[in-house]
């Protein structure tokens, strides 16, 4: 058999991409099972209705995922992202999750979610340069 020739693309055919993302599904079914995600957004608004702060999140496997959590700048320091966090651990809890994991960077919070009791689980110096990328996980007591 000889060596797959490899190709380096920005845009692949739809029938590649479909192959590739076939492949790892069926792969990753066969390990863990078919990946039933729920998404949920936490939005918190002012008196008017507009958004002062959200998150977006990801129920999967056992854990919440918070893909975005954002507050917006004149409701900064007054506990809204503790607020919003707690929401999102509440939503875990009651879907029976294990904990709540996310990233951030230097530049975003790591210190605020230490302070929320958030443990660090990994983190890629220079990514990008000048700048860390922080793992998070909070893993719930049992019972």
């Amino acid at each position: 058999m000889t060596a797959p020739r490899i190709e380096v693309t920005a845009r692949p055919s739809a029938a590649d991409r479909r192959t590739v993302g076939s492949g790892l599904g069926a792969y990753n079914r066969a390990a863990y099972g078919r990946l039933r995600g729920r998404a949920r957004w936490i939005l918190a608004r002012d008196e008017a209705g507009a958004v002062e702060a959200g998150a977006k999140c990801e129920i999967a496997w056992g854990w919440l995922y918070v893909d975005w959590l954002w507050v917006a700048e004149a409701r900064r320091g007054q506990d809204l992202g503790t607020a919003m966090l707690a929401a999102a651990e509440a939503l875990a809890r009651e879907a029976e999750c294990l904990g709540v994991h996310l990233n951030t960077w230097s530049f975003q919070a790591p210190g605020f979610y230490r302070k929320q009791g958030f443990t660090e689980v990994g983190r890629v110096e220079d990514m990008p340069p000048g700048t860390t990328r922080y793992w998070f996980a909070k893993r719930f007591a049992p019972g």
